[in-house]
Protein backbone atom coordinates (compact mmCIF):
# COMPACT_ATOMS: atom_id res chain seq x y z
CA UNK A 1 0.00 0.00 0.00
CA UNK A 2 1.30 3.19 -0.80
CA UNK A 3 1.74 5.40 2.08
CA UNK A 4 -0.72 8.13 0.21
CA UNK A 5 -3.56 5.77 0.37
CA UNK A 6 -2.78 5.04 3.75
CA UNK A 7 -3.07 8.78 4.90
CA UNK A 8 -6.08 9.39 2.72
CA UNK A 9 -7.45 6.68 4.63
CA UNK A 10 -6.45 8.33 8.07
CA UNK A 11 -7.87 11.59 6.67
CA UNK A 12 -11.12 10.16 5.42
CA UNK A 13 -11.57 8.53 8.77
CA UNK A 14 -10.98 11.82 10.83
CA UNK A 15 -13.21 13.94 8.60
CA UNK A 16 -16.12 11.37 9.15
CA UNK A 17 -15.73 11.65 12.72
CA UNK A 18 -18.19 11.15 15.04
CA UNK A 19 -19.34 8.41 12.29
CA UNK A 20 -17.62 5.41 11.03
CA UNK A 21 -15.87 6.05 7.51
CA UNK A 22 -16.35 3.40 4.68
CA UNK A 23 -14.57 3.06 1.15
CA UNK A 24 -12.91 0.63 -1.45
CA UNK A 25 -9.33 0.40 -2.58
CA UNK A 26 -7.91 -0.68 -5.73
CA UNK A 27 -4.92 -2.11 -7.76
CA UNK A 28 -4.07 -1.94 -11.44
CA UNK A 29 -5.23 -4.99 -12.86
CA UNK A 30 -2.38 -7.79 -12.51
CA UNK A 31 -0.50 -5.65 -9.74
CA UNK A 32 -1.03 -5.72 -6.05
CA UNK A 33 0.52 -2.84 -5.13
CA UNK A 34 -2.45 -0.53 -3.53
CA UNK A 35 -2.40 2.88 -4.84
CA UNK A 36 -5.70 4.18 -5.08
CA UNK A 37 -8.38 4.78 -2.09
CA UNK A 38 -12.63 4.99 -3.10
CA UNK A 39 -14.25 7.01 -0.35
CA UNK A 40 -17.53 5.79 -0.22
CA UNK A 41 -20.54 7.31 1.87
CA UNK A 42 -20.92 5.80 4.80
CA UNK A 43 -25.56 5.31 4.34
CA UNK A 44 -25.97 4.12 7.90
CA UNK A 45 -24.41 7.19 9.70
CA UNK A 46 -23.19 5.53 12.50
CA UNK A 47 -20.32 5.92 14.98
CA UNK A 48 -20.42 2.23 15.36
CA UNK A 49 -21.71 0.87 12.05
CA UNK A 50 -21.05 1.23 9.00
CA UNK A 51 -22.93 0.48 5.59
CA UNK A 52 -21.73 0.93 1.80
CA UNK A 53 -23.64 3.03 -0.34
CA UNK A 54 -25.05 0.60 -3.40
CA UNK A 55 -25.33 3.39 -6.46
CA UNK A 56 -22.28 4.68 -5.13
CA UNK A 57 -20.56 1.18 -5.10
CA UNK A 58 -21.52 0.21 -8.25
CA UNK A 59 -20.75 3.40 -9.88
CA UNK A 60 -17.25 3.09 -8.57
CA UNK A 61 -17.01 -0.68 -10.00
CA UNK A 62 -18.05 0.78 -13.51
CA UNK A 63 -14.99 3.37 -12.92
CA UNK A 64 -12.60 1.15 -11.67
CA UNK A 65 -13.02 -1.44 -14.24
CA UNK A 66 -13.28 0.97 -17.17
CA UNK A 67 -9.53 2.02 -15.89
CA UNK A 68 -8.45 -1.22 -16.27
CA UNK A 69 -8.39 -1.09 -12.51
CA UNK A 70 -9.97 -3.97 -9.87
CA UNK A 71 -11.39 -3.41 -6.47
CA UNK A 72 -9.34 -5.94 -4.18
CA UNK A 73 -10.65 -4.36 -0.64
CA UNK A 74 -12.73 -2.71 1.48
CA UNK A 75 -12.06 -0.17 4.50
CA UNK A 76 -13.94 1.08 7.56
CA UNK A 77 -13.01 2.86 10.77
CA UNK A 78 -13.72 1.86 14.37
CA UNK A 79 -14.19 5.26 16.57
CA UNK A 80 -13.30 3.82 19.82
CA UNK A 81 -12.53 0.26 19.31
CA UNK A 82 -9.27 -1.55 18.22
CA UNK A 83 -8.38 -1.91 14.20
CA UNK A 84 -9.79 -5.78 14.54
CA UNK A 85 -12.68 -6.91 13.02
CA UNK A 86 -15.41 -6.80 15.74
CA UNK A 87 -18.64 -9.64 15.01
CA UNK A 88 -20.93 -6.92 12.95
CA UNK A 89 -17.37 -6.67 10.71
CA UNK A 90 -17.32 -10.50 10.60
CA UNK A 91 -20.96 -10.91 10.04
CA UNK A 92 -21.14 -8.44 7.48
CA UNK A 93 -18.48 -9.34 5.49
CA UNK A 94 -19.70 -12.77 5.20
CA UNK A 95 -22.95 -11.32 3.11
CA UNK A 96 -20.50 -8.78 1.68
CA UNK A 97 -17.56 -11.34 0.58
CA UNK A 98 -18.95 -14.57 1.04
CA UNK A 99 -15.57 -16.12 -1.05
CA UNK A 100 -13.57 -14.40 1.69
CA UNK A 101 -11.47 -12.40 -1.44
CA UNK A 102 -11.55 -9.12 -0.17
CA UNK A 103 -9.06 -7.75 2.41
CA UNK A 104 -10.60 -6.04 5.16
CA UNK A 105 -8.81 -2.95 5.97
CA UNK A 106 -9.37 -1.34 9.73
CA UNK A 107 -8.38 1.84 11.06
CA UNK A 108 -8.86 2.92 14.80
CA UNK A 109 -8.73 5.97 15.61
CA UNK A 110 -9.26 5.21 19.75
CA UNK A 111 -5.50 6.09 20.04
CA UNK A 112 -3.75 9.16 19.88
CA UNK A 113 -2.76 8.22 16.22
CA UNK A 114 -4.32 6.76 13.47
CA UNK A 115 -3.96 2.37 13.43
CA UNK A 116 -4.33 0.43 10.24
CA UNK A 117 -4.77 -3.22 9.82
CA UNK A 118 -5.69 -5.39 7.49
CA UNK A 119 -7.68 -8.96 7.69
CA UNK A 120 -9.07 -11.44 5.14
CA UNK A 121 -12.60 -12.97 7.16
CA UNK A 122 -13.45 -16.35 5.60
CA UNK A 123 -16.78 -17.45 7.73
CA UNK A 124 -15.61 -16.89 11.24
CA UNK A 125 -11.77 -17.13 10.15
CA UNK A 126 -10.09 -13.98 10.84
CA UNK A 127 -6.23 -13.66 9.17
CA UNK A 128 -4.42 -10.94 9.57
CA UNK A 129 -2.59 -9.49 6.55
CA UNK A 130 0.32 -7.60 6.81
CA UNK A 131 0.16 -4.00 5.56
CA UNK A 132 3.96 -2.36 3.95
CA UNK A 133 3.84 1.23 3.15
CA UNK A 134 5.71 2.49 0.17
CA UNK A 135 6.52 5.94 -1.63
Amino acid sequence: MTAEVRDHMFAHAMAELPNEACGMFSVPCGVSLVDEFHPVANIAASATLFALDGKEMLDLENRVESASRQLVGVMHSHTKTDAYPSPTDVRDAGRFDPFGTFHHVIVSLQGVEPVLRCFTISGAEITEIPVEHCR
